[in-house]
């Protein structure tokens, strides 16, 4: 009996019950919408700081460069120009330490070894600095608070600059090449800066080749440079044959070229040494507490994680997740509250016409619950309508979002805390302290717990409504059925 009087009913009554359906639809596929469009400004910004520090690393360990002024020099060229000899051509680089202090190398093990770290490796981060040039006698010394600008793709810093720099005791004409180079642990590569690029020409490094000449070269530094597979670079007096070329799959490379982290610190005369320690914890939702413990127990070190980076992202992605976050979730929450609302108070009207249908149903014997049941009955299927319909236009929303793909900016700036001097975010090689902007293709992807709420909201709102006609229902009298409704 219930089932055939709530399909008469329905049918009787389509009209009303598209009205709180369709009600109903508008909140919830606004909430599918704007929880969608939020993942995929999260993703958008997880693939924005992966292309900082690498897959997988969830912070870093460094130690923060020290401050100008306080006992660093500055790099020295030194030529062997002779009286006669001012139209030579002579070439001499330096390698210097990028950004950060060194640590020991011993740090990463001390690193591993705390609660809540599921691995740890070190690297190596320098830079370059290659000076060409016709030159009297005398000494070039760099400009420190000039440095070397118009860095070129391949990696910040990567590339011809403009010369900076003066020779003292003599003129000179001459060019300054800046590029980076990221020292990595071969037998640990699932873990660093290399992991945000991909091998496309060639391979990756052996894990026997801990200290072997090979290097892998970026393809955006490899296309300027014209280098390739087989050929040899050259990194202070050093030949290195590249074996392969990796290509950023997000933004900009993390280093110009990456050779074993042995051979680095040869080139940098730094043994023994890293300047930064990639971690990665075993539990996602511990991060903070991974942190302040690598904090307390290991000294004079600076942790940064994904959050402390993320807090660095401005631009068009920055901006509109914030709105996302913000409006669009408590937009999301306003209309939901009115759909439930607005379905009560016409699931409440719609008895309120039907006084005469259910007074009569009392004097034929049926009890207030029975009533009550009823009306709840058709407004959870009028919910669950709206849930369908709901569904479909999110789901049809979400995927003309992911469809038009609009690109937003991500524009990375520094943490403030000395990681944007010359080291660049969570420590990554060759960042300089000069923000850059990434585009980011906006996705709307929708999960199955996205849709198992939009039901449970279907659900929710067919109940309230129910609640509110049941209410009604239940105060009708059997003499309600004698008055005259129009």
């Amino acid at each position: 009996m219930f089932f055939t009087y709530l399909r008469r009913e329905l049918r009787r009554r389509r009209k009303a019950a598209l009205v709180v359906a369709s009600g109903l639809a508008l909140g919830i596929a606004l909430v599918i919408i704007v929880s969608s469009v939020s993942s995929g400004m999260s993703k958008a910004q997880d693939k924005v700081l992966e292309s900082l520090y690498g897959l997988g690393t969830d912070m870093t360990v460094t130690k923060a460069a020290a401050a100008p002024g306080s006992g660093t020099e500055r790099p020295r060229f030194e030529f062997d120009a002779k009286d006669g000899d001012d139209d030579a051509t002579q070439s001499t680089d330096r390698v210097m330490v990028q950004g950060f202090q060194s640590l020991a190398a011993t740090t990463v093990g001390q690193v591993g070894k705390q609660t809540g770290v599921a691995d740890a490796v070190g690297g190596l981060s320098l830079t370059v600095m290659k000076v060409d040039g016709q030159f009297k006698r005398g000494e070039f010394k760099q400009d420190e608070s000039a440095g070397t600008q118009g860095g070129g793709r391949g990696g910040p810093g990567g590339g011809t600059g403009q010369p900076q720099g003066e020779v003292q005791g003599g003129g000179a004409s001459f060019d300054v090449n800046s590029y980076t180079v990221y020292g990595t642990d071969v037998t640990k590569q699932d873990l660093g800066p290399l992991t945000s690029s991909k091998i496309t020409t060639g391979r990756t490094f052996k894990t026997t080749e801990t200290n072997a000449k090979v290097a892998v070269v970026d393809a955006a530094y490899a296309k300027e440079k014209e280098l390739s597979t087989g050929k040899t670079v050259t990194i202070h007096g050093t030949k290195f044959s590249i074996v392969g070329v990796s290509t950023a799959e997000s933004g900009d490379a993390a280093a110009n070229l990456y050779i074993p982290l042995q051979q680095a610190q040869t080139l940098a005369d730094s043994k023994d040494k890293v300047t930064t320690v990639y971690v990665k914890a075993a539990d996602s939702q511990q991060i903070d507490s991974v942190k302040s413990t690598i904090q307390k127990n290991i000294t004079g070190t600076t942790v940064t994680t994904s959050a402390d980076l993320a807090d660095t992202v401005s631009g068009s992605l920055s901006t509109a997740s914030d709105l996302a976050s913000s409006v669009g979730k408590w937009l999301s929450i306003a209309v939901l509250i009115a759909a439930f609302l607005v379905a009560g108070l016409l699931t409440s009207s719609a008895v309120s016409r039907r006084v005469r249908e259910f007074g009569t149903l009392k004097a034929l014997g049926w009890k207030s619950g029975r009533v009550t049941r009823q009306v709840i009955g058709e407004a959870l299927v009028n919910g669950l309508m709206g849930g369908v319909l709901g569904i479909a236009v999110g789901l049809a929303g979400a995927y003309a979002v992911t469809a038009v793909s609009p690109t937003l900016t991500a524009q990375l700036g520094s943490t403030g805390d000395g990681a944007g001097r010359g080291g660049g975010m969570m420590g990554g090689p060759g960042r300089q302290s000069a923000s850059k902007a990434l585009d980011i293709a906006l996705t709307a992807p929708v999960s199955l717990s996205v849709i198992l709420m939009a039901v449970g909201l279907a659900v929710a709102g067919g109940l309230i409504a129910g609640a509110f006609g049941g209410w009604r229902a239940s105060r009708l009298r059997p003499a309600d059925a004698l008055r005259r409704v129009e």
